[in-house]
C-alpha cells in the first residue's frame, strides 16, 4: 500500500496550486456580494471587493470588516467554487488510490469463465499482479478513470451543495436534504461518468493487450483503441450501456453515503463540542458512511458490471470485442435491471449479487475516505486563503494614522 500513497502529497502540492490560483482571480464570483440580515443562518457571506476610489476609502474599509466580522459569527457555508475544487481534488485523488482494488473487484463480478478464475479478494490481487503487473494489469483502464472522475465529481459536489442547502432554506427535514442531494448530484454527473466507466471497466477485465492469462472476450490496444471500437462495431449507445444500472447502483450510494456521512459527522461534532472531531474522527465517519453503501449497494454493482463488460451480439461477422461468452455466462437482459438481479440470482444464488463485496466494500470505504478527509482538508485550506488576502486588502485599505 505504500506505493499508492507515494504520489498522492505530490498529486496535492500541484493541485494546491492550481487551487489558489483560480481562487484568487474569481474570488467574489461565486460568493453573494452582500449580507443583509434576511439571508438565510449558515449562508457564505463572503465579500466582493473593488478598489475604491480615493473619496471612499473609509466606507469601504468598514465594509469589508463588517463583513468578515459577519463571516467570523457564523459557520460560513463554503463558496461553490471551493466545494467543486475541494470535491473533485479529493474524488480524483481518492479514485486513483484506490483503483487496483476496483480492478480486482471487477474482475470478480465480471468474470465470464465457469467456474470463475478470480474467487477471494486475495487470491484474485496476486493472482492479476503476477501475471500481468501493476500498470497493464492492476491499473488497467485507468486513464479514462481519470478522464471521468475529475469532471464528475466537480459536477457531483457542485450540485449537491446547491440542492442541499436549497432544500434546508426551504425547511425540508436535512436528512432528506442529504439523501435528496447526493440523489440528484449523482444524476447530473452520470452523463460524464458513464461513458468513462464503461471504457474502464472494459479495460480493467481485459488486462493486457493480447491477455494470455485471462480471455474477457475483448481486446482493445488502449483507451483510443477501446473507443474507435466501440462505437464502430456497438455504436454510440454502447458507451451508455448499463445506464441504468448505473444510475440505479449509484444513485442510492450517492444518497445512502452522504445522509450516513452528514449524520455521522453531526454526531461526532456534538460528542466533542466545541472542539474540532480530529483526523481520526473525519477518516472514521467518511470511511464508514462509504463502507455501509458500498455493501448495501453491491447486487446493484453486480449487475451493472456485467451489463457493461458483457458480450453484445454482434453485428458483422467477426470482430476483436464481439467474442462469444463460454458457456455457463447467461446473458443479462439490458432493458431491466431488476430482470438481470433474477436471472443472477437463479443461476448463482444471493452469492452471485455479493460476488465482490470484499474489494467493494474496501473500495468504497477508503476511496470514500479520502475523497471526504480531503476535501474538508481542502476546504479549510481554501478558507485560510481567502482570509488571508481579506487581511491583506484591509491594510490596504486602511486609512493612514494622521
Amino acid at each position: 500500500m505504500i506505493i499508492y500513497a507515494i504520489p498522492i502529497p505530490m498529486l496535492y502540492l500541484v493541485w494546491h496550486n492550481i487551487v489558489m490560483s483560480l481562487t484568487s482571480r474569481v474570488f467574489g464570483l461565486f460568493s453573494t456580494a452582500t449580507s443583509d440580515s434576511t439571508a438565510p443562518v449558515g449562508d457564505s457571506h463572503t465579500p466582493t471587493w473593488t478598489q475604491p476610489t480615493t473619496g471612499g476609502i473609509n466606507d469601504s474599509y468598514h465594509t469589508v470588516h463588517n463583513d468578515l466580522a459577519l463571516l467570523e459569527e457564523e459557520e460560513p457555508r463554503p463558496p461553490y467554487l471551493h466545494a467543486m475544487l475541494a470535491g473533485g481534488t479529493g474524488g480524483t485523488c481518492g479514485d486513483m488510490l484506490m483503483h487496483s482494488l476496483d480492478t480486482v473487484k471487477t474482475r470478480q463480478q465480471g468474470d465470464p469463465t465457469f467456474p470463475p478464475k478470480y474467487t477471494s479478494m486475495g487470491q484474485s490481487y496476486s493472482t492479476i499482479y503476477r501475471q500481468e503487473g501493476f500498470c497493464r494489469g492492476l491499473y488497467g483502464g485507468v486513464t479514462p478513470a481519470l478522464l471521468g472522475s475529475f469532471p464528475g465529481t466537480v459536477i457531483f459536489f457542485g450540485v449537491y451543495e446547491y440542492t442541499k442547502r436549497l432544500m434546508i432554506d426551504s425547511g425540508v427535514n436535512p436528512s432528506i436534504a442529504y439523501l435528496s442531494g447526493g440523489f440528484f448530484a449523482d444524476l447530473a454527473a452520470s452523463v460524464v461518468y458513464v461513458p468513462s466507466e464503461v471504457l474502464k471497466t472494459r479495460l480493467q477485465l481485459q488486462g493486457r493487450h493480447n491477455n494470455p492469462h485471462f480471455d474477457s472476450g475483448y481486446n482493445y490496444r488502449n483507451m483510443r483503441d477501446g473507443f474507435r471500437q466501440i462505437v464502430r462495431l456497438e455504436g454510440i449507445s454502447a458507451l451508455f450501456h448499463g445506464y441504468k444500472a448505473t444510475i440505479f447502483r449509484d444513485l442510492p450510494f450517492s444518497a445512502l453515503q452522504f445522509a450516513f456521512y452528514e449524520k455521522e459527522q453531526s454526531m461526532a461534532k456534538q460528542w466533542v463540542g466545541k472542539r474540532d472531531i480530529g483526523l481520526g474522527l473525519e477518516i472514521l465517519t467518511a470511511a464508514t458512511a462509504g463502507g455501509m453503501a458500498g455493501v448495501i449497494t453491491c447486487p446493484m454493482d453486480v449487475v451493472k458490471t456485467r451489463i457493461q463488460t458483457q458480450q453484445n451480439p454482434p453485428e458483422p461477422p467477426s470482430g476483436a470485442s464481439t467474442a462469444i461468452p463460454p458457456p455457463g455466462t447467461p446473458r443479462l437482459d439490458t432493458s431491466s435491471v431488476f430482470t438481470g438481479l433474477k436471472m443472477i440470482y437463479r443461476t448463482e444464488g444471493i452469492a452471485g449479487w455479493f460476488r465482490g463485496v470484499g474489494p467493494r466494500g474496501v473500495w468504497t470505504s477508503i476511496q470514500s475516505g479520502t475523497m471526504l478527509v480531503m476535501y474538508q482538508y481542502l476546504l479549510k485550506q481554501l478558507e485560510a486563503y481567502q482570509i488571508m488576502e481579506g487581511s491583506l486588502l484591509l491594510d490596504w485599505l486602511r486609512p493612514p494614522v494622521p
